[in-house]
């Protein structure tokens, strides 16, 4: 039997990189959270605008990061960055939370979106297998499923790199190329009918709508802070749509010249979703009015705002291929889902496998099987990503880790300035575009959004930071522990 190997084989490409980049940021969010959006400001130009300044965030982010990833090459990335600029504890609330909420939960979540689009194609998913509590607690079919594709995914990565790469690159492709088919034919469908310059005669008058209990809406015009609010509130669920491309960092130790090769994977994979998603916009604002009505029955007049379910995309394919557009965008997010889980499960484990290397973490998961890959730590997130989708509390960690990941992001770009100032001989094959600019304003950027989330969305921003506070005993209590055992 072949024995476990001691380090990780670098055999990702720039093309393999750029996909798990693009991979872990299009997910479901894409498809859905644009009609929240359009609820909270009620105006095509700022819905754009939302969508422009999170890929300008999320780009600006990205070139920063390229220098750290040059500088540090290493399997765990953003984790390495901050222990480095920062020590032991901020690394290891970082690690803490990636796996407790940010990368756990969002698997669990995914998992769980990619359960709820099957379940159109077979109905019987949605029956409950047992409920606890009077239905307070209950366990459905699409759960199971959910854990399953988690499972599945977590053992075709523990089979190799090689496995989760090609996952990765067919699924990646695919959903690319079905966004990109959805974009043409929506502006293709503008040059014959006048949707989306209806959309755009009033694109700066700014409203938030809210449907009342009899059904009935209420429409409240948004200026000055009020405006600046809601769009700094609302922000979160394009940014949250957006995240994850950081994950490409996690991989670092497996990645063939990663000093050139992760900077470059990491522009090149948030500029193509950027565009994507800025498209999508267009596209779905080419389709359908933007203000619709929550009693109609057809797509087309309950608009981007009132879609079913919020599935903005599948009210857009509605009104080009008709009532086979449902099972369409179905299998379209199915196939998304499935392949930004894959991404997410395959970088996860590497920031354990980091943290146990430097004894922050178990042990074994710092060790790797015959095949080169830490195995342990798949199958340690795995458990936990499981336990989130049977707990019923996973929508809430998605809510809040986008908070508790844009904390990270400020903390790691701010290493940016530390490391120029403790290691300025260190070698920086890239040095980051803009600096000190384009970081400074990321991290003024960061900050404003994560103010007004604390003022507006205080339940949740509340628990992300009692989470990352968590970490603090639990660090304190895991080094005198092992104090204790070195003295013994």
């Amino acid at each position: 039997m072949p024995e476990n190997t001691t380090e990780l084989k670098r055999s990702l490409g720039l093309i393999d990189a750029t996909m798990i980049v693009a991979g872990s940021m299009i997910g479901s969010g894409i498809f859905i959270v644009s009609a929240t959006m359009s609820r909270a400001v009620g105006s095509a130009g700022y819905l754009i605008l939302l969508w422009i300044i999170t890929g300008i965030i999320t780009v600006m982010a990205a070139l920063s990061y390229g220098e750290l990833a040059g500088m540090m090459p290493k399997a765990g990335g953003q984790f390495v960055y901050i222990q480095r600029a920062f020590g032991n504890l901020i690394a290891f609330l970082y690690g803490w939370t990636v796996f407790t909420v940010i990368q756990a939960g969002v698997i669990a979540a995914v998992g769980v979106a990619f359960a709820n689009y099957t379940a159109i194609f077979f109905p019987e998913l949605n029956n409950q297998i047992i409920s606890f509590a009077n239905d307070t607690f209950v366990i459905t079919w699409k759960q199971i499923l959910a854990i399953m594709s988690i499972l599945f995914l977590t053992y075709s990565n523990t089979r190799g790199i090689r496995n989760g790469k090609m996952v990765q690159l067919i699924f990646t492709s695919t959903k690319l190329v079905a966004l990109f088919l959805l974009i043409v034919l929506g502006i293709a469908m503008a040059f014959k009918s006048n949707t989306l310059a209806e959309n755009f005669k009033n694109a700066w008058e700014a409203a938030t709508t809210t449907v009342n209990p009899d059904g009935t809406i209420s429409i409240k015009h948004l200026v000055g802070f009020a405006l600046l609010g809601a769009m700094g509130s609302t922000i979160i669920n394009s940014l949250f749509s957006a995240d994850a491309w950081n994950n490409v960092t996690f991989i670092a130790g497996e990645i063939k010249d990663p000093r050139k090769n992760i900077p470059r994977s990491l522009f090149l994979g948030t500029l193509i979703v950027t565009l994507l998603y800025v498209l999508t916009n267009i596209a779905y604002l080419a389709l359908l009015p933007l203000k619709g009505d929550p009693a109609a029955t057809d797509a087309y007049h309950q608009g981007i705002q009132f879609a079913t379910n919020d599935r903005v995309a599948g009210s857009a394919a509605t009104i080009i291929f008709g009532n086979t557009a449902l099972y369409i965008m179905a299998a379209l997010i199915m196939v998304s889902t499935f392949g930004c889980n894959n991404g997410l499960i395959l970088a996860g484990a590497r920031v354990y496998y980091a943290m146990a290397k430097e004894k922050l973490f178990l042990k074994k998961a710092g060790e790797l099987n015959e095949n080169a890959v830490p195995s342990f730590a798949l199958w340690t997130q795995c458990i936990w990503a499981c336990a989130l989708c049977l707990s019923g509390t996973y929508s809430d960690l998605v809510n809040y880790s986008a908070f508790a990941s844009m904390i990270f992001y400020i903390v790691t770009i701010s290493g940016l300035f530390i490391l120029r100032k403790k290691e300025p001989d260190t070698e920086r094959p890239y040095k980051a575009f803009g600096y000190p600019v384009i970081p400074a304003l990321y991290i003024l950027s960061a900050l404003a959004i994560c103010t007004i989330l604390i003022i507006y969305d205080t339940r949740n921003t509340g628990f992300g930071l009692i989470c990352v506070a968590l970490g603090i005993p639990v660090y304190y209590f895991t080094q005198r522990k092992k104090t204790v055992l070195a003295d013994n």
